[in-house]
């Protein structure tokens, strides 16, 4: 008989399975202290499986452990592996998966000695072309559940703690405590949302895997805002995530208010298949969770918050209506000076040394990323210049595009200011150049 697991991963909706494993404090350890690389307002940390380092998303949106891109890590070894087929949702097509138990994850004092993991096998479910680094999987439930898990975001470091006095009083004396559900094995709040001065209560997923502020789905009390643009929200298992993005009068939770937030609500369609907990209307992910330090309590259904120096901050949006990702690599020649040091005695000598070394060099070839238009949104300053899907990228501004991170494009392509891009792309092995302007539509 045929076995069928659904999956559904988007950037960023949740998805789920079925699992056991948890992660455990080692040598009778008070916490633990994991870095993490923070990019698009996602977290990343590093995570041994079976003794390979490999880099995983953590989301709170998803109860079991994914992994994918393995083709570069062969080196590997799962146990007790199982052919299964995968089901995205939205789609009847049905991919080939593996499921493996009893393996061994450990990270900076942690460790699950008994973590099942599902592999997606298709090279195209592939996140690091999005992100810019290597990623080669998702965790979520397991890392929460049976601790206090403490994220701050400016130090970009995360302090898992047992329960323990000291730090109960640091809670109740520096942060504020928001009663939460765990529903599905996923962390729920109740905020609420001003639409149109009326406030509505809304049930939210906290989601540290969503990019995004918040998403919304559209019902009988929250609509679509008149002023809105259509909008690439971000990629799923079954292909791409599509919707709307708006602004809305205020979200509050409990005292925290956001006034004017950017809300993207994305269509019937993406999220048809989204299995939804009762009352549930949408999630809040990390362009807002980023703005505290805040800790999760999922024994006790506690969620604390405490502002940091990002609070203030204004909602920001891709105003250019591009999306860039990773195409590849590419040799690139690069200059380097020769720096020579040699004692001198005279002007002569000096003179010489001089002249010398302003023809000391020499030549180094190193791998660069290739960057690519995935997506043009419609009607947006990039489309009406003539920006195109699969135009590859050779200039921003009139410098190389390698000399960016995708994370320093993508905060360039949401400057505040109504800044001109000059783009150079490649297309059909043409050379073309275009401008366009950057305006908030909303």
């Amino acid at each position: 008989m045929k076995k069928y697991i659904v999956l559904f991963f988007g950037l960023f909706l949740p998805f789920l399975l079925f699992g056991q494993g948890d992660f455990l404090l080692q040598n009778n350890a008070t916490k633990a202290t994991v870095p993490f690389k923070f990019i698009n307002n996602l977290i990343f940390i590093p995570i041994k499986v079976n003794g390979v380092e490999l880099n995983f998303l953590l989301d709170s949106g998803v109860e079991e452990t994914i992994l994918f891109s393995m083709e570069e890590k062969q080196e590997v070894s799962f146990n007790n592996v199982e052919k299964i087929k995968l089901r995205g949702l939205g789609s009847e097509e049905e991919i080939e998966g593996l499921k493996s138990t009893k393996n061994i994850l450990e990270t900076h004092g942690l460790k699950s000695s008994d973590h099942m993991v599902f592999i997606i096998l298709d090279q195209s479910f592939n996140l690091s072309s999005h992100i810019g680094i290597p990623v080669n999987g998702i965790i979520g439930h397991k890392f929460f559940k049976n601790y206090l898990v403490e994220i701050n975001y400016q130090k970009k470091r995360i302090v898992v703690h047992t329960k323990n006095d000291k730090f109960q009083e640091k809670l109740d004396k520096k942060f504020k405590k928001i009663p939460i559900t765990i529903e599905r094995s996923k962390p729920y709040l109740l905020t609420m949302a001003t639409v149109n001065n009326v406030q509505i209560p809304a049930k939210l997923l906290i989601d540290i895997g969503n990019s995004d502020a918040f998403w919304v789905f559209e019902n009988s009390k929250i609509k679509l805002p008149d002023k809105n643009f259509p909008d690439f929200l971000g990629k799923g298992f079954s292909g791409d995530i599509e919707g709307h993005r708006a602004k809305i009068d205020k979200f509050s939770i409990d005292e925290f208010d956001f006034k004017k937030p950017i809300v993207s609500f994305p269509d019937s369609i993406s999220i048809r298949n989204v299995k939804m907990v009762p009352g549930r209307i949408g999630s809040v992910g990390g362009e807002v969770l980023k703005r505290f330090t805040l800790v999760l309590n999922y024994k006790e259904k506690e969620l604390y918050l405490r502002k940091n120096s990002k609070f203030s901050e204004p909602f920001t949006y891709n105003k250019s209506g591009i999306t860039i990702q990773h195409n590849g690599l590419q040799w690139v020649q690069e200059t380097v000076h020769l720096e020579t040091v040699r004692v001198a005695s005279t002007i002569d000598e000096i003179q010489e040394r001089d002249k010398n070394n302003n023809n000391n060099f020499k030549y180094k070839f190193a791998l660069k990323p290739v960057y690519e238009i995935v997506n043009v949104r419609k009607n947006s300053a990039a489309e009406k210049c003539g920006l195109r899907k699969g135009d590859i990228i050779v200039s921003i501004n009139h410098v190389q595009p390698y000399k960016y991170s995708l994370q320093q494009i993508n905060n360039l392509l949401k400057s505040e200011e109504d800044i001109w891009i000059n783009l150079e792309v490649e297309r059909n092995s043409l050379i073309l150049k275009f401008r366009f302007k950057l305006e908030d539509e909303l």
